[in-house]
């Protein structure tokens, strides 16, 4: 089949994009372009940083149920760099983050972002329900209309495709830009994947565990049982703010659980600790006690927008808040069980769970292992994950990451994973998480720098020099870990080196 951008090259009486070489298209003209199922709604010219970007909105619809919108952003003459970048999107998606595109524009890229094909809020999933293409849409069909439509307006406007193409997204985007990597290795010179929710049904299963286990009275974790834990966690494994080596943290939550004499604000009750257990162990198949999903790393139970945003909800009258919960609802209701009434936290983890994961996986997971074909074209793929993200356990990165490495070897030369101890989903938390990853990106690609260590900054001061006495972190490729060499302060990356660390034995099994 061919792409977007060849049908565009044909309709447009382009015969060889790469070597064009005429006068920039004026913006207005891109209203006139016609594309195979696909509507230019709107063309205006915005005012960026370096000058000014056309900014295109279009409507792809490949099947009768589809609904795909899009934003174009592409600067205006010598503003453009020549290079392309695509954004991901977050949670069920739903919405376009024009901000993020403008910015991209002000820095030079032409960049475009999808809708995933559907208009909800991030959280609202009953736009699946009885519309399997659109959840093909949702899936890896709607980022590909995108990358086609916008690559051909960019040779329409500007006569050249991009030198160079890249894919950003966390989270879900995250998802996406694995996806990317696995089905359209072609499309992409670099790929950012942050905290990536990439074994979806995986994912989604993990968290309805996770609510399943503070549902009751007894079980339920307050913020106050939060606060208790986290200070527990940080005390036992290393005394600071937050935990820099969690390779070496082995917090057991029986060692704070309520015994005779011991104030109850001080322990937590029986129930409480099964639930914390079950919480950092992970998604568990009933069946055979296989862990099919790890769980959630310890040291960062309280800080705000953690635990309390997307576990426990503000209280436990207020659970139903919590983003796992609305997740977790919205997902087998619409997605894979068809039923508005369905209940979430009467989800049999064993049979049902895994026919729904069996049906699903191949459109919405991105978990193959074989990343051969972005290695050959010369793809690179830098990924990274919080420690202390509370919506995608970290160790789920770091399970994809060797299930690569099993299947490929040594992986070095175009994928890195950076682990960043601290970070909550990602950004925040209670260490410094600041990090230019597209610009790290475009380094490699563009001078094949490899990053042999990336040094994180406070938000308020991202891209501050290591002269300034902003607090910095340095984050090192897994499995390599910061080690303080004895020279410098606590809170400055140059304190620390990477020294060799333990691979982590932790697998998700595909859905059978």
């Amino acid at each position: 089949m061919k792409s977007l951008l060849t049908m565009a090259a044909m309709a447009l009486g382009i015969t060889a994009l790469p070597a064009l070489a005429r006068a920039e298209a004026p913006c207005a003209a891109l209203k006139d372009v016609r594309l195979p199922h696909v509507e230019i709604t709107a063309v205006t010219t915005e005012t960026v940083a370096s000058g000014q970007a056309c900014r295109i909105s279009a409507t792809s619809r490949p099947t009768a149920d589809s609904d795909i919108r899009m934003e174009i952003w592409i600067p205006v003459g010598g503003a453009w760099n020549g290079k392309y970048v695509q954004y991901g999107n977050g949670g069920f998606a739903g919405s376009i983050r024009s901000g993020q595109l403008s910015a991209a524009a002000a820095r030079g890229y032409a960049a475009a972002a999808t809708d995933d094909g559907h208009q909800a809020g991030g959280q609202d999933g009953r736009w699946a329900l009885n519309h399997p293409e659109k959840v093909i849409d949702f899936g890896y069909r709607a980022l590909k209309e995108t990358t086609d439509t916008a690559k051909a307006l960019i040779a329409f406007m500007k006569g050249s495709r991009p030198q160079k193409s890249y894919f950003q997204g966390c989270s879900d985007g995250g998802r996406e830009a694995l996806m990317e990597a696995q089905r359209y290795p072609a499309d992409w010179d670099g790929i950012v994947a942050g905290a990536p929710a990439n074994n979806w049904t995986g994912l989604l299963a993990v968290s309805t565990s996770t609510e399943q286990a503070i549902a009751t009275p007894e079980s339920y974790l307050t913020q106050a049982d939060l606060a208790l834990v986290q200070a527990a966690v940080l005390r036992q494994c290393g005394g600071e703010a937050f935990v820099r080596d969690p390779t070496a943290c082995r917090f057991d939550p029986a060692s704070i659980q309520c015994r005779p004499n011991r104030y109850p604000e001080s322990c937590l009750a029986p129930a409480k600790v099964a639930a914390l257990k079950q919480i950092y162990r992970g998604l568990v198949d009933p069946r055979s006690g296989q862990v099919l999903y790890p769980g959630y790393t310890p040291g960062a139970e309280a800080q705000p927008g953690s635990w309390n945003t997307w576990i426990t909800g503000p209280s436990r009258e207020q659970n139903a808040m919590a983003a796992s919960h609305q997740f977790g609802s919205n997902y087998f209701r619409y997605f894979a069980f068809s039923d508005p009434a369905f209940d979430f936290l009467k989800l049999d983890l064993g049979a049902q769970l895994a026919e729904s994961r069996r049906r699903l996986a191949p459109i919405l997971d991105s978990a193959n292992p074989n990343l051969s074909a972005f290695r050959a074209r010369g793809g690179k793929l830098l990924q990274y994950h919080g420690w202390n993200d509370p919506a995608i356990p970290a160790l789920g990165s770091i399970a994809y990451f060797e299930d690569v490495r099993r299947t490929m070897g040594d992986t070095s030369g175009f994928y890195r994973l950076f682990m960043v101890p601290g970070m909550l989903h990602c950004a925040g938390g209670a260490s410094p998480t600041a990090v230019d990853w597209l610009a790290i990106l475009d380094k490699w690609v563009t001078e094949n720098a490899a990053p042999a260590t990336i040094t994180a900054r406070t938000a308020a001061a991202p891209s501050a020099t290591p002269a300034t006495d902003a607090p910095s972190q340095l984050l090192c490729p897994y499995p390599a870990i910061a080690r303080r060499t004895g020279r410098g302060a606590i809170g400055d990356a140059a304190a620390y080196a990477c020294r060799a660390g333990p691979r982590i034995a932790v697998r998700i099994p595909s859905p059978a």
